[in-house]
């Protein structure tokens, strides 16, 4: 996994194979196992890590009576954790295939390019435009994304994505420290 990050930073990965390879290493598991799991991390290592800005600009959107969702490569388990915590409308993730209880080791990612697709049934579905809605991210690849929003924002982005913003005249934000 170290490799594959490495490479996607120097730009030569493919993190969509590894999260589907990832996905086939979950078959025959227990989703309830990894549910458990899931939550255990997020309450360790992940709850305590989101920004002060965050609520700030969700608040704001809820101002405006707009949806909320939460578009990302993380799991259900993970993104179910963080629906719940900021109290948003729904999520758009990777999923994992489940028969019974068991992990298939198939499953649909939300990752990149992908992340463009899973979330044109969500917006056809509320008669809404990739130009209606707004979309954070501190990732460059999130940029397939961040290119059809009407108000694509940099938060916090790793260093291509602060590139692509200052080329792109995106705003950057800085919500603070967790």
């Amino acid at each position: 996994m170290a490799l594959m990050i490495g490479a996607y930073q120097l730009g030569m990965g493919d993190v969509d194979d590894g999260v589907r390879d990832a996905i086939r290493s979950l078959r025959g598991q227990s989703e309830a196992a990894i549910r458990a799991e899931t939550e255990l991390f997020w309450a360790e290592e992940v709850a305590h890590r989101i920004r002060p800005g965050a609520e700030a600009a969700l608040q704001h959107h809820r101002d405006l009576g707009e949806p909320i969702y939460l578009l990302t490569g993380s799991s259900t388990y993970l993104s179910a954790c963080v629906t719940e915590v900021l109290d948003l409308d729904g999520v758009i993730c990777t999923v994992f295939d489940v028969e019974e209880g068991i992990f298939t080791g198939e499953g649909a990612v939300c990752y990149g390019r992908n992340k463009v697709t899973a979330a044109e049934p969500v917006l056809q579905e509320a008669g809404v435009t990739f130009g209606d809605c707004a979309f954070y991210t501190d990732s460059y690849t999130d940029r397939f994304v961040l290119e059809r929003v009407g108000r694509p924002v940099a938060v916090h982005p790793d260093p291509r994505l602060a590139r692509l913003a200052r080329k792109r005249g995106w705003p950057v934000e800085n919500w603070g420290e967790a």
